[in-house]
């Protein structure tokens, strides 16, 4: 039963559009139950549309629809429940429709399609013989409604079913990066493994020109990554390529690719037989160096085959702006595609407080994630509209359509070219409160940017970046030149460096970290202390690059309890003193402060005082804690809500704490770049803001036309109320009542 449960889904699940996916349904489901009817109907404004039957009249589909007050299917859609009669016309909600031709059957059963809360469907199976259902073939058919759910919702986001009537096509998901965007499609099918069926090649010498067409434009897209890394100074990166290019060569894994092909392989089962052969061979090595070099044969190989299966695509730039389609983004591919060419990004996968999407936050790219089914959509080099605003993506919309699309693109920036006058003016409110404002970054480049320049300094600096860059682990010259250049480029500023935060959403391709619960393993300082050798190098970096300077502040993420404090101050010492005797002078040490993510430290706040110069709150992780809400997993994403009055509270615990020991405290989580955000946090006595580089210009603009003094009136009412739907809805009040609801939108 569970292989046919199995069977049934996947069909439903990889069908291209939804009419098919239902017929597949009701067909294979009546089968399955041995029936004589199964019918599955939708549930589209307030009405259940015969959808797709076997058994029933074929004419009625997509023209019978039932109002939720109406007939038996209406009754579980309204009770949320299963129907199961032996004789269907005895009951009073019975509704006989003639264009069904259902006359004939007297057993019914009915269950509701759920997804996240909401009915969005019904499945029915009749037969003729008046008999009740069973036990057992009622829970199989609640079985296959609860797993069919998700399915069917991604195929109905599609909108490929009209049902009667001409809709435009469109896809919605969970908007990750504010933005709207019109470009073509980029799609990346996916991720490829080296497990795919050997085959033998029929045409060898078409094999080997196929493979070094493959390889040439490997080459190709990573010379042009390269000097793209040299252009910007960003040696370390740079070299990253230039390495990846060697093993291109026919000394090297090309030509182990090519006498594969000429043993009679297929070009794609040459580059997994030969990648599988030499990870494993490294990955047996003692040697750390040689054993991380498994990553270097895995990332070549991976990219060969991508351009075998998807040619000219991936790492290429393209000729005009795109909107990338992913299964997943990674931290790495965002970092590589060129950012002028990268209009927009729409995955099926992650969530809106993933580090990719934070990234896409980062960048001013336009994001949508979650969206189920998005690459099985022949959406590539397909004209679409992104509104990240909303969630949703139009495919080949009308002139029209486009028309006012291109309207709200030039009204958005017209705002921001608003907001962005304003930008090298201090952040101070009407009732003259000074707000300091930072911006979180992991990339040079953009604290280079002007943007960056007009900021108060770095409230997060991301060091993690440089290692998902990297092939292994980078040395202590590596890190002490990158650091050197993120404290020059902030201009004297203050920069805050967090240690190593890896494990979670952040994983290291050569450093895999396996767990059940990844999000309460073994991750940021938990990790670093576990590995002091590693711990050590990073800060050793880090206080060379400060030198004399008071500039750089230490930011440790992820304590949950004070011995964590004390040993990374005993690690921090050791490194302060090892370097003093080798340099024959003495480092001034930084500021050292931790992330307040775990719950447990709001009420450790006191003690906290009195071992670190500054805290600030990591909101993502705070929030994810508090609520219990994994904040990646698209099913329970919508329950992840910075502004539930608990978050709130706590929030508000926090500063309290930190005034009353003279602590400074910052926030440098996702909700300090919110307008509603910032304006509770100002509110609640926090002065210092880390965001996003985009969001910078709007909070500034925000903060300056509002009072301190109304703030505090606003959160004593907030933090009466009991849902975040509440707080936003009256902070949109707040802002609406003054002229500043474009800055909320």
């Amino acid at each position: 039963m569970l292989k046919t449960l199995r069977d049934i889904t996947q069909v439903v699940a990889s069908a291209s559009d939804l009419e098919y996916a239902l017929e597949q349904l009701v067909t294979q489901t009546k089968q399955a139950m041995s029936t004589e009817c199964c019918s599955v109907y939708v549930l589209e404004e307030q009405q259940l549309i015969l959808s797709a039957t076997d058994g029933l009249e074929p004419s009625a589909v997509n023209r019978v629809k039932l109002p939720l007050t109406q007939g038996l299917v209406g009754l579980v859609a309204q009770r949320e429940e299963a129907v199961n009669l032996a004789d269907a016309s005895s009951h009073p909600r019975f509704k006989l429709i003639p264009e069904v031709s259902e006359e004939a059957y007297n057993a019914f059963l009915a269950v509701p399609i759920v997804y996240q809360k909401t009915v969005i469907g019904v499945i029915v199976v009749q037969q003729t013989r008046a008999r009740q259902f069973s036990e057992g073939e009622e829970a199989f058919l609640m079985t296959l409604a609860a797993q069919l759910a998700m399915a069917i919702k991604g195929l109905k986001r599609r909108g490929l079913v009209n049902h009667g009537a001409l809709q435009p096509l469109y896809y919605e998901g969970k908007s990750a990066s504010k933005g709207i965007a019109i470009a073509e499609a980029l799609l990346l099918g996916g991720q490829l493994s080296f497990e795919l069926e050997e085959c033998k090649g029929v045409n060898l010498a078409q094999e080997e020109v196929r493979l070094k067409l493959a390889m040439n434009r490997c080459k190709d897209a990573l010379g042009s990554l390269s000097q793209r890394f040299d252009r910007e100074k960003d040696e370390e990166a740079a070299s990253i390529f230039t390495a990846l290019l060697l093993l291109l060569e026919k000394a090297s894994l090309a030509g182990e690719y090519i006498k594969e092909v000429r043993l009679g392989w297929s070009a794609e089962t040459a580059v997994c037989r030969v990648s599988k052969r030499y990870i494993a061979h490294f990955n047996d090595m003692e040697d750390l160096y040689l054993k991380e070099r498994a990553s270097d044969i895995k990332d070549v190989g991976l990219r060969v085959l991508r351009q075998l299966i998807e040619p000219e695509k991936i790492f290429l730039e393209p000729e005009t702006p795109v909107i990338l389609i992913v299964r997943e983004a990674s931290t790495a591919l965002l970092a590589e595609f060129p950012r002028q060419k990268l209009a927009g990004i729409v995955t099926e996968l992650g969530g809106v407080n993933s580090h990719a999407a934070i990234l896409a936050r980062a960048l001013g790219v336009p994001a949508i994630i979650g969206v189920n089914g998005i690459l099985n959509a022949n959406l590539d080099k397909r004209q679409v509209v992104i509104n990240a605003n909303r969630g949703q993506l139009l495919v080949e919309p009308s002139s029209t359509i486009l028309s006012e699309y291109r309207s709200l693109i030039a009204a958005e920036k017209a705002l921001q070219r608003r907001y962005a006058a304003e930008l090298s003016l201090s952040t101070v409110t009407l009732d003259s409160h000074r707000v300091y404002l930072y911006i979180n970054s992991g990339l040079i480049s953009s604290i280079d940017s002007d943007t960056g320049c007009d900021s108060d300094g770095i409230g997060l600096y991301r060091t993690e970046i440089l290692f998902m860059l990297k092939q292994c682990f980078p040395g202590e010259a590596e890190q002490l030149e990158v650091y050197r250049k993120v404290l020059n480029a902030a201009k004297g500023k203050p920069v805050v460096m967090r240690t190593l935060d890896v494990g979670g959403d952040k994983p290291l391709d050569y450093f895999p970290i396996v767990e059940d619960n990844p999000f309460l393993g073994w991750r940021g300082i938990r990790l670093s202390l576990d590995h002091p050798e590693l711990f050590l190098v990073q800060l050793r970096a880090m206080l060379q690059a400060a030198s004399d300077s008071d500039q750089l502040h230490v930011l440790l993420p992820m304590v949950s309890n004070l011995e964590e404090i004390d040993l990374a101050l005993v690690y921090f010492e050791q490194a302060h003193q090892e370097l003093t005797a080798e340099l024959g002078r003495s480092i001034l040490m930084p500021k050292v402060g931790i992330m307040l993510e775990v719950p447990v430290l709001l009420y450790q706040l006191d003690e906290v005082a009195k071992r670190v110069d500054f805290v600030s709150v990591g909101s993502n992780d705070l929030t994810q804690y508090l609520l219990a809400v994994d904040r990646n997993n698209p099913s329970v994403n919508a329950l992840f809500d910075s502004f539930h009055p608990g978050v709130l509270r706590a929030l508000k615990f926090a500063v309290e704490r930190c005034d009353a020991n003279q602590l400074p405290i910052s926030v440098c989580g996702e909700f300090a770049g919110e307008p509603a955000g910032a304006l509770l946090l100002v509110a609640m006595g926090y002065n210092q803001l880390s965001m996003n580089q985009a969001s910078l210009s709007r909070i500034n603009y925000l903060l300056r036309r509002v009072s301190k003094k109304e703030l505090s009136v606003l959160l004593d009412d907030v933090l009466k109320l009991t849902s975040g739907e509440e707080v936003k809805a009256f902070v949109a009040e707040y802002c609406q009542e003054r002229g500043l609801m474009a800055l909320l939108n």
